[in-house]
């Protein structure tokens, strides 16, 4: 049972190598390029994720957020009030469901 994110994402790609979902993916063999926002998190974390999300294994929680980031720049583009709150309705249900997803995953941690 992984006791925290880096072990999660280790045994994340370790399954998808097993199951061979990581074979032919861009720059197999290749090192990992740097990318800005990797300063900020852990460097193992950072070439989980990107493995990951090019197996299409990503955790929950990150596809959440990643939705939320676009309701959000998609809102901040709406004028028209109707839409402004349909698309409100959209990003706060996003929200809610990634705040469930990271609720969980720190529950999972302890």
């Amino acid at each position: 049972m992984p006791r925290n994110w880096a072990d999660l994402a280790e045994q994340r790609i370790r399954k998808a190598e097993a199951e061979g979902q990581l074979k032919g993916l861009s720059g197999e063999g290749k090192p990992l390029p740097d990318r800005p926002g990797d300063a900020f998190i852990d460097p193992g974390d950072a070439v989980g994720h990107r493995i990951m999300a090019e197996a299409g294994a990503l955790p929950e929680e990150l596809k959440l957020k990643r939705l939320v980031d676009a309701a959000r720049e998609e809102l901040a583009a709406i004028t028209d009030p109707d839409q402004r709150k349909t698309a409100m309705a959209k990003l706060a249900e996003l929200q809610m469901k990634h705040s469930i997803a990271q609720e969980a995953r720190r529950k999972f941690l302890r």
